[in-house]
């Protein structure tokens, strides 16, 4: 397992990255005072309200909220992970990306990237000069593969016999180890020899483009038929998506994915003018795949045989995109007439058919209600019960929203009850959610929730002088998120001029979300330096208060005398 990225190290990478620099390059920023404006990236709209602020390295849309570092935009905007939108900036600045704790702390990767694509380009000129890569030139031709759509894929061939890859750049016991730990060749009685002979070589390169793998087709009647690199430390499968490297490199912007079964679906489509297609790499669709998908589009395609084990596959797939399908994302499903694949299904018919078929993708609604209607009869009263009581636990798999509402609006129709008889959620949810349409300024501003929103204003609040500390055994909920912000700031003070770098510290938290609430609350008042001691020498008392009720409640329940009861008050409280 790779081991976290230091926190101290991401303060570091956004201290030296300007967030005006990089949003400027993507979106054209104007001066405006001491800050920077634009029209937002994430919402339509015609008065500029995206305002960037090089002081506190902080973007913040008036209209629609959105905010965050240059990690938070580049996940945003440019549709990267967390680790990718690092990993990105650390490129930038030219420095490695560390890690600590776990199986590969501090590992150095990029040794095992270097290999990989000194054997992507290995195989690419075998493909041209191999005295028996005319086989693989053959069958390429046969499939209606251009050179072009081979040199945009990278297309290579790995010759046949046990040690030409060795042989090329496995010169000493380092690169002969780097081969093995990039999956390039396997073991057996102390014999090393390569993985992949006699096939035709699909790089796998992720959204920066690195070869992070292969995948390889038999010329021969050797089997399997294709073949995967095996799981390495910048090989996963289940997080990989052929050809999105090629779609992104080919579309100024990506409207859709279709995601297909195989390498040469994908580099076929791309000869007919399809280059929206990826393929999942011998694995089904995951949660991981489908998160990096809607990172790049809002619309997926899943393309699957049209026979038994295709549609079994799909419903596979749906119920791993139903917990993802957030509002504005749509899922929909191509199914292919029996014996064709979309590789052949294009040749013959060409591309303007084959992308009305495309556009005629099954909504992911009506797959789901046609698969369980075939296992109930809906003319009568117990089929439809039952059809209900087969979708209400699907439905209650989707993200609370539209789609949700509209979801069980379907259902209610065709079962002929009300929506408020389908309820797929507890009630305690339904709570949650009216108390979350309820406006929030009409929530009472407690001390801890003011302390708070003031510290996230103005971060240097944290190094004033003498402030109170002993609120900090208080015990009283967001306690402890104070605690950990204040002592944050104190513990690193560059926090305090960088907004952005604060709010990474709480990514992936669930304290995150409240303290985006918080950060984009009005305050009625500038007055922040005395506001925040008011704020803190209020917890103070109510500390002292609480201590004084306990230990009354420790009298009256007989566990301290009244001398010990007095006693404590005196040492606790000169004076009471």
């Amino acid at each position: 397992m790779v081991g976290k990225i230091p926190s101290a190290f991401i303060d570091d990478l956004l201290n030296r990255c300007d967030i005006v620099d990089l949003i400027n390059n993507r979106i054209p920023l104007k001066k405006a005072g001491k800050d920077y404006q634009a029209c937002c990236p994430f919402h339509d709209e015609k008065t500029p309200s995206f305002t960037v602020s090089q002081d506190k390295q902080f973007y913040h849309c008036f209209g629609c909220n959105a905010h965050g570092s240059a990690i938070g935009f580049l996940m945003d905007y440019d549709n990267m992970s967390f680790v990718e939108a690092i990993e990105e900036l650390a490129h930038q600045a030219g420095v490695e990306v560390p890690r600590e704790g776990g199986q590969n702390a501090g590992s150095d990767c990029r040794p095992l990237y270097a290999a990989l694509e000194q054997a992507a380009h290995y195989y690419r000129e075998q493909l041209r000069r191999h005295p028996q890569a005319s086989r693989a030139i053959t069958y390429l031709k046969q499939r209606g593969l251009s050179g072009e759509i081979a040199r945009d894929f990278n297309i290579g061939y790995a010759p046949p016999g046990w040690d030409n890859l060795i042989k090329h750049q496995g010169h000493d016991t380092h690169s002969i180890k780097q081969l093995r730990e990039s999956g390039m060749t396997l073991e057996s009685e102390n014999r090393c020899y390569d993985r992949f002979r006699d096939r035709i070589m699909f790089p796998i390169r992720d959204y920066r483009g690195r070869t992070v793998g292969f995948g390889g087709r038999i010329l021969g009647d050797e089997k399997p038929k294709y073949l995967n690199s095996p799981e390495t430390p910048v090989f996963h499968k289940g997080r990989e998506l052929y050809g999105l490297y090629e779609a992104h490199k080919a579309l100024r912007k990506i409207k859709r994915l279709l995601v297909v079964e195989g390498y040469m679906d994908v580099a076929a489509l791309a000869q007919f003018g399809i280059r929206y297609a990826v393929a999942t790499l011998g694995t089904a669709t995951t949660a991981d795949h489908l998160e990096r998908i809607f990172r790049t589009t809002a619309e997926v395609i899943f393309c699957f045989d049209g026979d038994r084990a295709g549609r079994e596959a799909g419903w596979k797939a749906l119920n791993t995109t139903l917990p993802l399908m957030r509002e504005g994302r749509e899922a929909r499903f191509l199914f292919l007439p029996d014996g064709e694949d979309p590789d052949t299904l294009i040749r013959k018919e060409g591309t303007e058919i084959f992308e009305q078929r495309i556009q005629n993708a099954t909504p992911l609604s009506q797959f789901l209600f046609d698969k369980l209607a075939e296992q109930v009869d809906t003319s009568n009263l117990d089929g439809r019960a039952r059809l209900a009581d087969l979708a209400k636990p699907l439905i209650a798999k989707l993200p609370q929203g539209v789609f949700h509402e509209m979801m069980l609006k379907a259902l209610s129709e065709l079962v002929g009850l009300e929506p408020t008889h389908l309820n797929t959620q507890p009630t305690t949810s339904s709570n949650t959610a009216i108390r979350r349409r309820t406006p929030h300024n009409l929530q009472p501003m407690t001390p801890v929730r003011l302390a708070i929103t003031l510290l996230l204003k103005q971060p240097d609040l944290a190094q004033l002088p003498n402030l109170p500390t002993q609120w900090k055994d208080l015990k009283k909920p967001g306690i402890s998120l104070l605690t950990e912000l204040l002592e944050t700031i104190q513990e690193t003070p560059s926090l305090a001029t960088n907004k952005g770098a604060l709010f990474e510290r709480w990514r992936g938290r669930e304290e995150a979300r409240h303290l985006s609430k918080l950060a984009n609350t009005n305050l009625p008042t500038q007055e922040y330096t005395v506001e925040f001691r008011d704020a803190l020498t209020h917890l103070q008392k109510q500390l002292e208060e609480q201590s004084q009720d306990l230990l009354l409640e420790q009298y009256k329940e007989g566990s301290i005398t009244e001398e010990q009861y007095k006693e404590r008050l005196r040492q606790q409280y000169p004076g009471k």
